[in-house]
This record gives structure tokens, sequence and C-alpha cells, in this order.
């Protein structure tokens, strides 16, 4: 765990006075001396060290400060006059999202260079604000990961993104350099992400709510067409936009968009139907059981931790699944004419 704490300690200066500091007392504070290099104009990327050393931050007339970080700045340096500061907490581990803060990161940084200069930190300054700085490059001159990647590398060698950074700066430029929740890859990910949590505390956070969708049979503005409803008592169950294709044999993950996109309706298994977590599904434990909610005919499983391998050996985590021959995929609009 990192700790922080602010106290006033006395030094003795090269002319025997005595100085009256606040300054930065952190038990795993050992990131080196002072350590940032300029990436282009208005846009610096360093370690803690420069994040706190004043004479630094002066000399390079900084005025914003984007840490991503354990631990926020110790306030003698955001309370610094005309110090605008943005703080995202984040470790280093690959299981981390840094890629839904992109948008606000890329926003701040446009606007400090607009007003000043920006100092984007980490612990080291080699992973995490090596990410959000190479996201920023990217999306500022449409360019690919690997093409942004140089230009850090060519103003700060030291740097480079763990792997699961790296996966994400990949899926934010299949997207376009924005979010876009409607995506395939991105709901995949925000799953993934879920499952990290389930792991640990073995309960989903609010921050993950948006993993779970809404129930289709309660949706009344722009339903989807093609649905699919419980084989016993019609009640639908789930929108066909909700199920997750698969190739037969092939892990389902969003590092790889080949393993569930860009196929044939012939390739794509169907043996079980993967799916979203739904809102109607009772998923307050790691697994159970998918029963209807209205006949409470069982419909399939769902596991949030180990997954669940399809008949066809294709793996998904985490997953929900249904069995295909106790729902049945039918075209809503087509009911609602005939009704009339």
């Amino acid at each position: 765990m990192f700790i922080l704490k602010t106290m006033f300690s006395q030094r003795i200066g090269n002319r025997g006075k005595q100085k009256r500091l606040q300054e930065l007392d952190r038990f795993d504070f050992t990131p080196g001396p002072t350590s940032a290099d300029c990436i282009e104009d208005g846009l610096w990327l360093g370690n803690l060290s420069a994040a706190v050393d004043k004479e630094f931050l002066e000399s390079i007339k900084c005025n914003h400060i984007l840490t991503v970080d354990s631990c926020p700045l110790p306030r003698n340096i955001i309370s610094l006059p005309g110090m605008i500061s943005m703080y995202i907490q984040l470790t280093d581990m690959p299981h981390e999202d840094i890629l839904s803060n992109f948008d606000n990161t890329f926003k701040f940084i446009s606007e400090g260079q607009r007003s000043g200069v920006v100092l984007v930190h980490c612990y080291f300054g080699v992973s995490r604000s090596c990410s959000v700085v190479i996201a920023f490059l990217m999306k500022k001159y449409c360019i690919s990961y690997p093409q942004a990647l140089d230009r850090v590398k060519a103003k700060r060698s030291t740097v480079g993104p763990n792997n699961g950074f790296v996966n994400q700066l990949r899926l934010y430029e299949r997207m376009g350099y924005l979010i876009d929740k409607g995506l395939l890859d991105w709901r995949l990910f925000r799953m993934r992400i879920a499952s990290e949590f389930m792991t640990k505390v073995k309960i989903l956070p609010t921050d993950c709510n948006d993993v779970i969708k809404p129930d289709p049979a309660l949706v009344t503005a722009k339903p989807d067409p093609l649905v699919y409803k419980c084989y016993h008592c019609r009640r639908i169950i789930a929108n066909k936009s909700n199920i997750i294709p698969h190739v037969a044999g092939k892990k389902v993950t969003w590092t790889n968009p080949q393993s569930f996109s860009n196929h044939s309706e012939n390739v794509v298994c169907k043996e079980y139907l993967f799916c979203e977590p739904l809102a109607w599904m009772k998923l307050n434990s790691v697994e159970g059981k998918l029963y209807c909610p209205k006949c409470q005919c069982k419909l399939g499983s769902f596991n949030w931790v180990m997954g669940t391998y399809c008949v066809c050996k294709a793996r998904m985590v985490p997953c929900f699944y249904f069995i295909p021959s106790k729902i049945e995929l039918c075209n809503i609009i087509q009911n609602v004419e005939a009704t009339i």
C-alpha cells in the first residue's frame, strides 16, 4: 500500500541556514532523481520526482499536472498558484482499465497545451503516464499505436506500456480514437474488467454497471427487431445484438477481434449462445444458472471468473450462455404486425 503524508522537516542549506520545506514523505518513494522529457511543445512526460520538484516545475513553466498513480500528489504541489491538476488512481497492472480515461485525458492535455505546459507523470514515468501520452498523440495526429510509441521513445527511450495497456491502446485505435460503447470489442473489454472485480471482491462495483444491459422485454424505445424468446412461455430473453458470436475452438476475447467477428453464419458455432449479462439475470454470485424470469425454465448458465467452454471448445471469460433448444429467434416486428 502506498502511504502519503505531509510533514515539515528541518534542513540545513549550504550556507548553514535552516529551511522549513513542505515535502513528500512516502514509504515507497524511490523513483530516483527528477526525470522528465519534453515530448512536444507544451507536453512533458516524467516520473513522480519531477512532479514534486518545485524548481523543475517552475523551470518548465508547468501549470497543468496529470497524475496517473496509486496516490495523488501532496497538497503543497497541487495548491501551487495557477496549478491545475487531474488525478487518475491506477496501478501499473495489465488488468487495469486505463482506456476509459483516454477521452478525458485528451481534453485535459489539449487544454493544458493551449494555456501553458502540461506534465504527465506516474511513478517511474514508464508505463501508465506513457500510455496516456501515446493515446493523446494517436488521437491528435490520427496515427497508429506503433507510430505514437516511436514518437514518445524518440524523446524518452525508457518508456514501455505493460501488455494490458498495449492491448487497450490498440483497441483505442480500432475504435477511431473515441470510446465507442456500441462496439463489441469495447463491450467485451468492459466485461473482462468486471470479471477482474468479481474475482477479487465477489461483487460488481457501480462503475461496472454499464456491463449489465437492459432487460429487452422492458425496452420500449427503438427495440431490436430480432429477439430471442423463451421456448416455453415466449417471454423475450435477449436481443440478437446481445449475442456474442464465436468460432469453433477459438477463445472469445476483446484482444483478438477475429475470434468473434468478420465470420459468415456458416462458420459461427451454434452449440452455445454466448450473451452479454442482462438486467433480468440474477448475477449476485460468481456463478450460477440462468432461469427464465417468467416461467423459471432453465435457459443456461454463467460464470464471472472461470468462464465456460462451449461444446466446440471455444472459451469465454466471463461467460453467460443460453442452450439453443431453450430459446427461439423471433422477428418482433412481424409478430406485432400479425397481431394488428
